[in-house]
């Protein structure tokens, strides 16, 4: 069993994403790191 402080390194690699999002952000903050990410691409 895993715990929630060392996540399986699938859910890990799914969540790479958003690495430089601070934890505790709201929804609008998240949506704006990815909307900038998607602009890089």
């Amino acid at each position: 069993m895993t715990s929630a402080s060392d996540p399986r390194p699938d859910e890990e690699s799914a969540t790479d994403h958003l690495d430089d999002v601070e934890d505790g952000c709201g929804c609008a903050e998240v949506w704006e790191h990815l909307s900038e990410q998607r602009d890089d691409s």
